[in-house]
């Protein structure tokens, strides 16, 4: 898989496992801010009314969208 994302040109993000032999180079940087972003889904998908997708619109989901991630910057 690695050697998939070199051959296009990809960069990788994520590090090896830590017992693992072949340790590999990442960009520290990125992966902090992929991290980052994953805590922030997750806890946008506290939000039942998110993680459900009780509004049938796509303008009314984006808006509860827009209003929990609010919240959350906010806290």
């Amino acid at each position: 898989m690695i050697d998939l994302i070199r051959k296009n040109n990809g960069q990788i993000v994520m590090p090896a496992k830590s017992n693992a032999i072949d340790q590999r180079d990442y960009d520290q940087h990125l992966y902090k801010a992929r991290h980052l972003i994953e805590n922030f889904f997750a806890r946008l998908k506290q939000y039942r009314g998110i993680a459900t997708r009780y509004d049938k619109l796509a303008q009314n989901f984006l808006s509860a969208i827009y209003l929990a991630s609010t919240i959350i910057w906010l806290n």
